[in-house]
């Protein structure tokens, strides 16, 4: 859309740009295919789009045949939106940005984020959409410029910090191109630029303790000018030695820290160790017939790789919004690596019953007690993996301590939202919880509320 077309539509339509919105139109037509084309994008993908505005990247995202859910806080260009872009694969949510639950895109598979990012809370957005867990595995977004390079910032640079770090840990963050003002009507006070993140192959950082590493970058840039082992003494206390492990100069002060460097600092104070090394395949397992009695025990090893039967139970644990929690699997089990499953799940091992195995695993898995009552059982079979399968359900609103080594992560999901994400995705999840939720999903309309 031409500069002259946008001044006519906007009077046209009787929109004042609202500068507490962010609101300056976009209108160079190349630039905005360019961005299309950046992005990929084809009638495979799903795009996630933030202030749409008059639609200047709506339009070619469209033309690239792709599917787009717009999200956009002024009425009137929702309408506007709905009214142009009629019949054609677009839903526009009325509605702000930061109020937008990510997680009910998990049922839309991998998710491509686009936008044009509101100055005064772009920052804040990128957080909310990109903390893991996350459907989103593109992000394309035109920031402030100072944004932009910080964000993208290297170790020893003026903007290199705690956003920086944060992004960086997950995301490659490429700086693509600086945008001038005069693309926009109004002319905003300052540059624009474009910047895009791609998620970070598995295993191309050391693994390490999330928490831990932001905890340490926080109090690390809390004083950029003091000296980085002065404000650690409290995680560090023998700084030369930490120096020397991490290849940092005893006088070094945050921002010349490189990332790996501040992961290596994570993982020479608190080790990984054991607790994430994964499935313990010598863990001893009750071995059953077909009528689900004790014949005797075996190794993990020995149990799947013959196919014996044993028994397992499986929790499902509810907020009192009625969401289910569900977990994504370590990338170090054994078995279904990284798809997500029951809230709590295990073997019963060699002299447990399915009662106490339930109440260990919770407490094991997630770091939480409760009442649980028993669902349903499910027989062995094939897509149990030979499990004679307890359920439970229980009620807990957290936190949890999910266990390293076991869980990727945690998350509660509407029941409605989890159902169309079993239609539409159903190998994103692991047999067995697959398994407990048709036996399950009569009383799953029964969840407490």
């Amino acid at each position: 859309m031409k500069l002259s077309q946008i001044g006519s539509l906007l009077r046209e339509i009787r929109v004042a740009p609202v500068k507490s919105l962010g609101q300056n139109f976009l209108h160079d037509q190349n630039l905005a295919r360019w961005i299309a084309q950046q992005a990929e994008l084809s009638r495979d993908d799903f795009v996630l789009e933030i202030g749409p505005g008059l639609g200047a990247l709506t339009g070619p995202a469209l033309e690239a045949g792709a599917k787009v859910l717009a999200i956009e806080k002024d009425r009137r260009l929702v309408d506007f939106l709905r009214e142009h872009f009629a019949g054609q694969r677009l839903e526009v949510i009325h509605g702000d940005a930061l109020e937008f639950e990510v997680k009910r895109l998990f049922a839309d598979g991998p998710i491509k984020l686009l936008g044009n990012l509101p100055y005064y809370i772009s920052t804040e957005l990128l957080l909310r959409f990109l903390e893991e867990p996350t459907p989103i595995m593109l992000a394309l977004l035109m920031l402030q410029k100072e944004v932009a390079a910080r964000l993208s910032a290297p170790p020893r640079s003026k903007d290199y910090g705690i956003i920086a770090l944060v992004l960086q840990s997950q995301y490659r963050v490429q700086y693509l191109r600086t945008v001038p003002a005069t693309v926009f009507l109004p002319q905003p006070e300052v540059d624009s630029a474009f910047v895009r993140l791609t998620p970070r192959a598995q295993g191309e950082l050391p693994d390490h303790d999330r928490e831990l590493f932001l905890a340490l970058i926080r109090r690390g840039f809390s004083q950029r000018r003091k000296q980085v082992g002065k404000l650690l003494r409290e995680y560090a206390p023998d700084w030369s030695c930490a120096a020397n492990a991490i290849g940092a100069g005893l006088q070094a002060r945050a921002e010349e820290l490189s990332l790996e460097q501040w992961i290596a600092l994570t993982n020479f104070i608190r080790p990984l160790g054991s607790d994430h090394a994964g499935t313990d395949l010598a863990e001893e397992f009750a071995v059953v017939d077909e009528n689900d009695r004790v014949i005797g025990t075996a190794p993990r090893r020995e149990v799947h790789g013959n196919n014996l039967r044993h028994r397992a139970v499986h929790i499902f644990l509810f907020n009192r919004a009625g969401e289910l929690l569900l977990q994504k699997r370590s990338r170090w089990k054994d078995q279904h690596p990284e798809l997500w499953d029951s809230s709590a799940a295990g073997h019963v091992g060699a002299g447990e019953e399915y009662d106490a195995t339930a109440a260990r695993e919770l407490r094991e898995e997630l770091g939480v007690t409760t009442e649980l009552k028993r669902v349903a059982k499910l027989p062995a079979s094939e897509q149990t993996g030979q499990e004679f399968i307890w359920l439970y359900r229980g009620e807990h609103e957290g936190p949890f301590a999910p266990a390293r080594g076991e869980i990727e992560a945690v998350q509660f999901f509407a029941v409605k939202d989890v159902a169309r994400w079993i239609a539409r995705r159903p190998d994103d999840f692991a047999p067995g919880f697959l398994g407990c939720w048709r036996c399950a999903r009569a009383s799953l309309t029964n969840c407490p509320a």
